[in-house]
């Protein structure tokens, strides 16, 4: 901030920035982080048996994001009448009538079809047994959420005040992760 350290008037408006800054950038992280299940692009499932090994273990958190599937894509969706998310690969079908899905380990195919309605995002990625460390369920949004803060508030991490003069104390706190 050249030129700011004589004129508070210059460094609240600096501050004012800041802080304008970091709220949009918090907001924009949020809402891409959005779970699909409550309407955003963004879905996280804790698989749930050995349906799709050896690709994807129980226990391993599947990411998926909200985009139209293609033959060979890994889908996470909630068929009607089932209150759980089903994980598994695109067999056959197509975006009209709906995808045919199976788990890589299994024989036969699902009983259900994957539709634009009830698809909740194609996978991604994938991290391995996050089960192990966030509670599922209801609650998986809450537990990432949790793990993410953890992550950002891990040992390591200093927070460095610099100051120029005692009136700038407030003003030099500078934050290195």
């Amino acid at each position: 901030m050249p030129g700011t350290q004589s004129h508070p008037v210059a460094r609240r408006m600096w501050r004012a920035t800041g802080w304008c800054a970091a709220t949009v950038a918090t907001l924009a992280v949020v809402a891409a982080l959005w779970p699909a299940q409550w309407g955003g692009f963004l879905s996280l499932t804790i698989v749930s048996g050995p349906s799709m090994t050896p690709a994807y273990q129980s226990g391993d958190l599947v990411i998926g994001l909200r985009r139209e599937a293609n033959m060979g894509d890994v889908v996470v969706y909630r068929p009607d009448g089932i209150e759980a998310s089903v994980v598994h690969r695109v067999v056959s079908g197509d975006t009209d009538s709906g995808w045919v899905t199976r788990g890589d380990h299994n024989d036969w195919d699902d009983p259900w079809l994957a539709t634009s309605e009830n698809t909740l995002g194609v996978v991604q990625w994938r991290l391995p047994h996050v089960s192990r460390f966030v509670p599922s369920g209801g609650m998986l949004p809450i537990g990432m959420a949790c793990l993410i803060g953890a992550v950002l508030l891990m040992p390591g991490r200093e927070v460095t005040t610099v100051t120029t003069s005692s009136d700038e104390v407030d003003d030099a706190a500078e934050y290195h992760i």
